[in-house]
């Protein structure tokens, strides 16, 4: 039973993004992108969630590693005969030298996971208010030196001339790859330790455990799996500028982890496809849309505006998240049930 309801909680997520990848396939083109955006956004928020959900600690950061990936595999991919012309100011090895679309995506996860470790040497012994502070250093930090160092990129202008190869099925294959990733590292003995920190800390080192230690995994792992959302990211639109991987999509990924439930993967992917939706309709009703005969016109930026209003409604009323913070499993059967099953047996 034990085993069953582990596979479950794989199972139950995984169905939920294979839904909506079908249903993108009854989609008109025009709306296809709005179901891309929401399984490439299913796999940044998981990354989130393996360190936050699991860790307890909340972290402003993790944007930075979905755009060190982007950056990566957007730059390894743009054609190395057009480069001098677009970007003149490379690494003579960024410039001299191009990759295909699956290399690039492990490349983005491996520079996502590499920076993460780097950053985490000294950070993961941080917790509370400071650690978040310090995460979101880290961000700006990431964010300036991508705006500004054209050794490595286009400044503050627009990376162009990205393969655009991230459609329904890679993205969907995404979504189920991160997935897979967070629910084994929650079964490991890794992600148990780290849960046992998260729920006591002073029992957990008593009995031998290092916090830092097991911090630094799971954050590693994070970046690793934000990294290879940002690869998907940035082969999704073809194009990308420093501000797409900042301030917004940290707000909007958390809120995402918030509304859903931080403390399981099933909350990461509930939270990710109802606030993605929510999101890609105020974005439509910017430019004006019709609702049961009624045009619904908003102002730009109100997508912002309504999440903020629902992330602090779902933490009053829910602060667990829509999900309670748990996964969904196989029912338990009462004593007498199961008793009478092993003597029917």
């Amino acid at each position: 039973m034990r085993f069953l309801t582990s596979i479950t909680h794989f199972v139950v997520p995984a169905a939920l993004v294979a839904v909506v990848a079908l249903v993108a396939t009854t989609a008109s083109r025009s709306n296809e992108i709005y179901f891309r955006t929401a399984l490439v956004d299913v796999v940044i928020v998981v990354g989130l969630y393996v360190f936050v959900g699991n860790s307890g600690v909340l972290s402003f950061g993790h944007i930075s590693f979905v755009a060190v990936g982007a950056y990566a595999a957007g730059l390894m991919t743009v054609p190395s005969e057009v480069k001098p012309n677009v970007l003149p100011d490379l690494f003579p090895f960024l410039a001299e030298h191009s990759i295909g679309n699956v290399p690039s995506l492990l490349l983005a996860a491996g520079v996502g996971g590499a920076f993460a470790f780097l950053v985490g040497l000294p950070l993961m012994r941080l917790s509370g208010l400071a650690a978040g502070i310090a995460t979101f250093a880290v961000l700006g930090i990431t964010n300036n030196v991508l705006s500004n160092y054209t050794k490595i990129g286009p400044g503050v202008g627009t990376l162009s001339l990205v393969p655009e190869t991230t459609g329904i099925v890679q993205a969907l294959g995404g979504a189920l790859i991160a997935i897979a990733v967070a629910w084994a590292y929650g079964l490991s003995r890794l992600g148990r330790l780290l849960r046992a920190t998260r729920e006591d800390p002073a029992a957990a080192q008593a009995v031998g455990v290092s916090i830092h230690r097991q911090r630094l995994w799971a954050f590693t792992v994070s970046g690793a799996i934000c990294g290879f959302g940002g690869g998907l990211l940035v082969h999704e639109f073809g194009t990308l500028t420093p501000q797409d991987v900042y301030l917004e999509l940290t707000f909007l990924t958390l809120a995402m982890l918030v509304v859903g439930g931080a403390g399981s993967l099933l909350g990461a992917v509930v939270g990710t496809l109802a606030i993605s939706g929510l999101d890609s309709f105020l974005s439509v009703a910017e430019g004006g849309v019709d609702v049961l005969g009624f045009t619904l016109d908003v102002h730009g930026g109100t997508n912002l505006v309504v999440l903020g209003a629902v992330m602090a409604l779902v933490l009053v009323v829910r602060p667990s998240g829509l999900t309670g913070g748990r996964e969904l499993g196989m029912p338990r059967l009462r004593r007498g049930e199961g008793r009478g099953a092993e003597a029917q047996a």
